[in-house]
């Protein structure tokens, strides 16, 4: 009969493999969580997502699931980008969203300085000098066009139809300076 020698147990190895193992079901929450970040992604505007710092792959397979029309391609291109998302740090792709979405303290407070400039625009005539002084590529004459409408329905109670125009124009000139 041969003798089989029994190797003793190295606890210390067994602790620090425990401290490394993560369960099944923390990982298929981990995977799940990348999809439906990947999922948000993907509701985004191609050019949305062109201006994001996103890497190649995740773009190239961002843009390839907006292509496809069958419902069995589209999920599994969904797995596909949460399998492309576990070698991507996702911290900064969160941050880009938040400013998409606006819930960015940086977001907010543009947000906040534009309407402020609509509100300072509409009640004050030397407004319109201060905002041609940082924006000198404003066409003059729409600008002042939307704020006398805003002002005529502002005084006449209609609804702010002039007043978003302005709003409109006003973040359009400062994303483009930005």
């Amino acid at each position: 009969m041969s003798q089989t020698r029994m190797q003793e147990p190295d606890f210390d190895a067994e602790d620090d493999a425990e401290d490394s193992v993560v369960s099944k079901s923390q990982r298929k929450r981990e995977s799940t969580a990348l999809q439906d970040l990947g999922k948000e992604l993907f509701e985004l505007s191609r050019d949305q997502l062109k201006k994001m710092d996103l890497p190649e792959a995740l773009l190239g397979a961002l843009l390839e699931a907006k292509r496809l029309t069958s419902h069995g391609a589209m999920r599994r291109q969904m797995q596909f980008i949460g399998k492309v998302m576990r070698d991507i740090e996702v911290e900064p792709i969160n941050q880009q969203l938040a400013v998409i979405r606006g819930e960015s303290n940086i977001a907010k407070a543009a947000f906040h300085a534009l309407e402020n400039w609509r509100i300072r625009l509409i009640e004050d005539d030397a407004a319109l000098n201060e905002w041609l002084a940082l924006q000198p590529d404003t066409d003059v004459q729409q600008i002042r066009q939307l704020i006398r409408n805003a002002r005529k329905e502002a005084t006449e109670a209609k609804p702010p139809k002039s007043s978003r125009a302005l709003f409109k124009l006003l973040r359009e000139h400062s994303e483009r300076k930005a």
